[in-house]
Order: structure tokens, then sequence, then C-alpha cells
């Protein structure tokens, strides 16, 4: 039965990735220390969507939240499951994910992001999932209240509420993301520490992240979703083809793309957004680690918008784009032709080794 579980269940866009891939490259020595990561980061994904019945879950997917838990209580020692999706579940889903992992200690592990960057990187997100929505639009449904899955699967406070009055105030933590310029390790230290993991004990490699587009980038992606029609329509199939040859090929790869925000006319707005969320977790009893502070916008700058670009510029990063998938096609043609003539290769040498093995055994004499 597992002593202690760690759920860190969100939100999306901070910093998940970075932490996910120290877990997931330290596995063996967590393991060791009586830390278990079960199954593999693709389970984990598996598993959230079972757990939410989302529409676009692979219906082929070997792991389902059940087969999670079950994994997870049979461990003698703490447990963690990390999945950035998971903030997004119903408060049944929630409660049946909480039931399933007791008796042990189940502690909720939810971060967050002041919201001057996270607009930007959310409206990515959703472009990266096949959105098709413009930035301006994005952020007017969000100004109008028309857009409440914002708050509801991006946002710290309704996440809190849903999963963290599951379980006693002092097993809710909160860690907020350190600000531009801190330490790279700084966020690890701060997951590391609720989730009792000695230092010293995970290898940390160079800082790790979800690179985010330019804004040519994000437009030239967006327009493709738009072009895409009935054409990979969930979340599996779009995966597999757009993210994998598109934007994790050649779009992630462009370097200077220029950045993208919410603009100083909306600086009051967001500002005044973020005072009323701190205010609601100074009032939340739970564990923070970090600084509330952090929450609140710094170094408001002016930025563009994707909608802002000229179609010459979306127009010459596709021209780009097109080029970078001509070698990433390329690429993948000399891989396959390789991988042709090793298998070829094998053959013709087990052919061969098979009719010396005939010969000799015709050759030998009767007895």
């Amino acid at each position: 039965m597992a002593r202690r579980v760690y759920l860190h269940i969100g939100a999306p866009k901070t910093g998940s990735t970075y932490v996910q891939n120290v877990l997931w490259s330290n596995r063996s020595g967590l393991k060791r220390a009586g830390i278990l990561l079960p199954g593999t980061a693709a389970a984990h994904d598996q598993a959230m969507a079972d757990l939410r019945q989302a529409y676009w879950r692979d219906a082929s997917a070997r792991w389902t939240w059940d087969r999670l838990a079950a994994k997870s209580r049979k461990w003698a020692g703490d447990v963690i499951i990390s999945n950035e999706g998971l903030g997004a579940a119903s408060q049944e889903q929630a409660a049946r994910a909480v039931e399933s992992l007791q008796p042990a200690e189940i502690h909720i592990i939810v971060a967050g992001r002041d919201l001057w960057r996270t607009f930007p990187s959310t409206w990515q997100q959703s472009i990266r999932a096949r959105s098709a929505w413009r930035f301006q639009d994005f952020i007017q449904a969000v100004e109008l209240g028309k857009f409440e899955v914002f708050w509801e699967n991006y946002t710290a406070t309704r996440m809190l509420h849903r999963w963290g009055d599951l379980v006693p105030a002092q097993q809710r933590h909160l860690v907020t993301i350190p600000p531009p310029g801190a330490p790279h390790d700084t966020l690890w230290h701060r997951f590391a520490g609720i989730m009792n993991i000695p230092d010293g004990l995970c290898e940390l490699e160079g800082p790790t992240s979800n690179p985010s587009l330019g804004a040519a980038e994000a437009e030239v992606l967006r327009r493709v979703n738009q072009a895409l029609g009935d054409n990979y329509p969930l979340r599996t199939p779009y995966q597999k083809v757009v993210q994998r040859h598109l934007v994790d090929a050649v779009l992630r790869q462009r370097e200077n793309g220029l950045k993208f925000g919410v603009g100083l006319d909306k600086a009051e707005w967001v500002m005044d957004l973020a005072e009323r969320q701190i205010k609601e977790l100074q009032d939340y009893p739970c564990n923070i680690v970090g600084d509330l502070d952090e929450l609140r916008p710094t170094n408001m700058k002016q930025t563009r918008t994707p909608d802002e670009l000229d179609d010459g510029q979306v127009l010459q990063t596709a021209i780009e784009t097109i080029v970078g998938m001509l070698a990433h096609v390329d690429s993948l043609s000399q891989r396959a032709d390789r991988r042709y003539e090793e298998v070829l290769s094998r053959l013709e040498a087990r052919a061969i080794r098979g009719v010396k093995r005939r010969l000799r055994s015709t050759s030998r004499p009767n007895p």
C-alpha cells in the first residue's frame, strides 16, 4: 500500500515539462529511494484522458486511470503522478481519482503563473491543440466572461478548489512560478521540497521546456488548423502528424521568433485580475511554496500580437516552413532508405548462412 501519493495536476504552461523531464530522467534513482513514478509519461497522459473521459482520448490506449491507480496502490513507498491535464478534471472526476488512491495520504500540487505570461501561452497552447481562433478573439472572450474554460483549466485557484478541497489543508500545495531571470533550478527545488526528494538525488540538466512559437509561426499554425477541415480531428492523430512533423520538426526549431503578448492597453485589466487572484489564494488554506507576489505581473512591455502581422510576414514564414518541411521529409526518407538497406543486408546475410549450413550438411559423408 502506498504511503503518500503526490498528484501534480497542473496548471499547463507552468514549467511542468521541465519538472517532468527531471522526474522521468531520474526514475531509477527515485525508485531506489522509495519513490515510484508508475508506468510511463505516456501512461500518465493516457490515464488523465481516461479519467476525464475526454472526447479526444485514444480509444486504443492501454493505460486507464484505474490501472495507474492500481499500480500506485501496490507500491510500499511514495508515488508521484504528474500530468498538467489532470487539473481540468471535474469535481466528480477529481473525487474519483483521490478515492481510488486511498488510503494513502494524498497531496495535491498545483502551480501558478502570472497572468501576463499565462494569457499568450494559453492561447498558443490552444492553437497547438488544433484551435484556430485569433489571439485578440481569445483575449476578448476572457475579458467578456465568455471563456470560463480559461479560469477552470489554466489557473491555480479553481483547480485548488476542485482538487484541494478533497484533502486536508496541509496536503494542498501551491507552487508559484519564479519570474524571468531566476535560476532555472528554482522551480525544481520547490517541487522537490514538497515531494520530499532529497537534494542531490536527481541529476538536473539544463533548462528544458516546451518552447514557445514566435508570432509568425503561431499564425502559420493557426491558419493551417483553419484549413485542415475534417483532417486529423482528434488529439492523437493531430499529434502524430501536425504536432510531430510541422510543429516539433520545423516551427519550434526556428530561431529569433517575434515575441507576442497582451498589449499595454490591457495592462490595467490584467493587473486587476492578478490582484483578485492573489487575494483569493491568500484566503485559501494551503501550503504556498514560493511567493504570491510572483503572481503579480512585472516587466509589462508593449508587444505585437499575431493578429497585427501583415500577410507578407506570414507568407514569408510559411515559405520558409515549407522549405524546412522538405528538409525534414528528406531526412525521414534517407533514414527509411538506410533502415531498408540494413534490413535487406541482414536478410541476405541470414540467407547466405542458411545456404552454407545446408551445403555443409549435404557435403558430410554418410556413416
